[in-house]
């Protein structure tokens, strides 16, 4: 039996659950980088890296439903989310012991288990902040969240750099899975009662299609979701489009400065919006406008001569992802119905992954077309994804999912 929970303050609440989330996010993220350092220092094969890489990101995006609808209908919430992310810590773990040492298919078999508890570090953990907190505080809660994912994508692999060069990379990857399992730990802290005990069916196939179904009929979540995913397959090619435009300016920093220029912009934006959000009545309508306005910059990249000038256009499109993203976290809490409301945020995590992948894999199949015509085309990306949810959220105010005043 859970411990009962006594009333917290929202600030303290709010603060607790961003340690857990920078916890397991540092290792999500870091585990990216960490496993293939791993595998070359083990086996010398960097395709053998790839495949763990694989084997931790795509059972996510396979799991997701099955895990948010889990997550929807289990009495204990604390243990069970507090699991997934022990899971995950665990995994990465037993990643760093058995690579090398072990047959590839049970390493790979390990990184898949920790890849299952994706989901719920990510859009599972998200999708708690409406039961923690207050709705006046859920606004600046989103871009607070929002920055969480900013820093693990900044600092995770310099994390994994710095300890791997220190120590090595399996101490690198075994701290990262400390720290999601201490991520774990504190989730028992944080103020989730249990739900009341229920007498129907368990869960059921239509139980796991709902989130689904939500996505393709319901207009705010359906414009959400796939505005946003168009949007990702653009920003998926950057990181490809980045290494041919440091070859075009011949500035080798540019292949992956570029990238981590606009993660700070983007870090920059949602602390700004954090501090003064804008919108958050119709969170639909932010993300379709930083969608354009992430568009603009892009599209001037394609026309600068230089480095320096790209990196500032790559900067101010930053800018915006940071608002785009807490708006699409705040939309995604209000128009899902709390039955469904964590299979939503994992389902909604797992559609941008997808087009994110797709991204790159056209990006490097059409690198022939040179990195100018590539960013305006990542630039045209944006600006199309923001018509398409314009499109979709036809027919809201009939669905009668409209936001309260």
């Amino acid at each position: 039996m859970e411990p009962r929970t006594r009333p917290r303050a929202p600030g303290v609440v709010l603060v607790r659950y961003m340690q857990v989330a920078l916890l397991v996010r540092l290792a999500s993220e870091g585990a990216r980088v960490a496993l293939v350092v791993l595998a070359v220092d083990r086996t010398g094969s960097a395709a053998f890296g790839g495949a763990l890489v694989a084997a931790l990101l795509v059972p996510g995006l396979v799991a997701a439903p099955l895990a948010g609808a889990l997550a929807d209908r289990v009495r204990r919430r604390r243990l069970f989310h507090a699991g997934a992310l022990m899971g995950h810590g665990l995994g990465l773990a037993a990643v760093a012991g058995l690579t090398g040492r072990a047959p590839a298919l049970v390493t790979l078999a390990a990184a898949g288990a920790a890849g299952c508890c994706t989901p719920l570090v990510t859009g599972g953990l998200t999708s708690l902040l409406g039961d923690l907190l207050p709705p006046a505080a859920l606004g600046r809660a989103f871009s607070l969240d929002a920055v969480t994912y900013n820093l693990a994508g900044i600092a995770g692999p310099a994390l994994v750099s710095v300890l791997a060069t220190a120590a090595g990379p399996a101490p690198a990857l075994l701290a990262l899975g400390a720290g999601a399992l201490a991520g774990g730990l504190l989730v028992l802290s944080l103020p989730l009662r249990p739900r009341p005990a229920r007498g129907g069916p368990a869960l059921r196939p239509a139980d796991v299609r709902a989130a689904a179904v939500l996505l393709v009929r319901d207009p705010p979540l359906r414009s959400l979701t796939w505005a946003s995913g168009l949007g990702q397959l653009g920003v998926g090619a950057l990181p490809v489009v980045c290494v041919l435009l440091a070859a075009r300016y011949q500035a080798p920093w540019a292949a992956g400065g570029l990238m981590t220029v606009m993660a700070v912009g983007s870090l920059a934006g949602s602390l700004a919006y954090a501090w003064r959000p804008c919108g958050d009545r119709h969170p639909e309508r932010t993300v379709l406008a930083m969608l354009c306005a992430t568009g603009v910059p892009l599209a001037a990249v394609s026309c600068t001569g230089g480095a320096p000038a790209a990196a500032v256009g790559f900067a101010l499109a930053g800018c915006c992802t940071g608002p785009l993203f807490a708006a699409l976290l705040a939309g995604r809490d209000r128009y899902a119905p709390p039955a469904a409301r964590t299979q939503v945020f994992t389902l909604g995590a797992s559609v941008k992954s997808a087009f994110s992948a797709a991204g790159a894999a056209l990006a490097g199949a059409c690198q022939a077309a040179g990195p100018g015509r590539l960013v305006l085309a990542v630039a045209c990306c944006q600006v199309a994804a923001a018509g398409l949810g314009a499109l979709l959220l036809k027919g809201r105010r009939a669905a009668g999912n409209v936001p309260t005043p």
